[in-house]
């Protein structure tokens, strides 16, 4: 592929480039969407427009906040136990740090963001009048027992992850899932922990370098997903405040993004000294079964130090190649796909029917708004 530059085993280049489907049930429209009107926000009311967002506009907002709360649920279990937060410098944490020395903070800050977006999202909802998401009570399963994981219910179970890698090959490819393409797994991995289970998930070098790495490769599957997510919505919105909202915080997704494919491409390519796993090790982190091996014998499209979006299809096929987020379509992952994402990641192992159905209710009610010609 002409695309890629040469394969280099060195991160230290990439880090300071860096540092400078459908789920089971359905149901109609949910009643009471709108509640009691409220006063806007009066920041922007010089700016506002003066007609309310409609029903889709406030789906596409419901659905996005509902995704933020999940991310957050999750973000905040990785700072736990691997972010700056955690002063007991263990491990995990060093295993991070060998991917990124500043991987703990980077954790934690995008932590932060989930949890900003969230709360903002909802908060908008309530001064325009509308129903804020809350899964207060689907926080029931039990999370991690290691040092320094709060003990407290969770919405997401990250013990059993099965994450999708296929997005690592995806932004190598000069290809687009727009167009229908679909593309192999990088690396197979099936019911991993991306977390320390208890503490003896401390001990051994590799254990916890695996752990880590599979944490690592669930980042990008997460972020990744949360790009084309807000890319997609957006073009279904009316109101203009609604779209502003979309397109900036979906420009967070795609920062944190990048961040990832960076950290993941560090986990498949040995370090300057010629090392993969923290401990010294010289052969690929091999833990129970999984393998991290080294990509940069692999060819072009697991190219590890390839940070941006290979130029690939996009709109037609008869306009040059362009580097841009893929998919960007609803019609390859709207909603109802972003949902089906998160199932797929075995992050609701456990977790109840009920909640089920009405993230279901919530993605089908965004996947039907459609921009208004006002």
């Amino acid at each position: 592929m002409k695309e890629l530059v040469s394969s280099t085993r060195s991160s230290l280049n990439r880090r300071s480039m860096l540092k400078g489907g459908l789920l089971a049930g359905g149901a109609a429209m949910t009643a009471g969407l709108l509640s009691q009107a409220k006063p806007a926000l009066a920041d922007h009311d010089h700016d506002r427009d003066d007609r309310r967002p409609d029903r889709g506009d406030i789906a596409l907002l419901r659905f996005v906040a509902a995704a933020e709360i999940i991310e957050t649920d999750i973000w905040d279990q990785y700072t736990e136990l691997g972010g700056v937060d955690n002063t007991s410098n263990n491990t995990y944490q060093q295993a991070f740090e060998f991917l990124d020395g500043d991987g703990p903070q980077y954790i934690t800050s995008n932590t932060l963001d989930e949890a900003s977006h969230a709360a903002f999202l909802n908060a908008y909802l309530e001064s325009i009048g509308a129903e804020p998401v809350n899964f207060d009570r689907f926080r029931n399963l039990p999370g991690s027992t290691a040092m320094g994981s709060k003990n407290i219910g969770r919405l997401t179970n990250l013990l059993h992850l099965n994450v999708d890698t296929s997005w690592f090959i995806r932004y190598r490819s000069s290809t687009s899932p727009d167009f229908g393409v679909s593309y192999p797994q990088a690396i197979t991995i099936t019911n991993r922990p991306g977390i320390p289970a208890t503490d003896a998930d401390f001990e051994g070098p590799d254990h916890i370098q695996a752990i880590a790495d599979t944490a690592a490769f669930h980042f990008g599957n997460i972020e990744q997903g949360g790009s084309s997510l807000y890319a997609a919505l957006a073009q279904k919105a009316t109101h203009a405040e609604v779209l502003e909202i979309l397109l900036g915080i979906g420009g967070d997704e795609v920062a944190h993004f990048l961040e990832w494919v960076d950290f993941a491409g560090n986990a498949v390519q040995p370090g300057d000294d010629g090392t993969f796993s923290f401990a010294g090790s010289t052969t690929p982190v091999t833990d129970m079964g999984l393998t991290f091996p080294d990509f940069t014998t692999k060819g072009p499209l697991f190219q590890p130090n390839l940070i941006f979006p290979v130029p690939a299809d996009f709109i037609s096929k008869k306009l040059p190649k362009c580097a841009v987020i893929r998919p960007i379509s609803d019609k390859f992952f709207g909603a109802r796909a972003a949902a089906q994402g998160f199932i797929d990641m075995n992050i609701f192992k456990g977790q109840s029917n009920a909640f089920l159905r009405e993230l279901n209710l919530l993605a089908e009610e965004a996947d039907a708004a459609v921009r208004s010609p006002f």
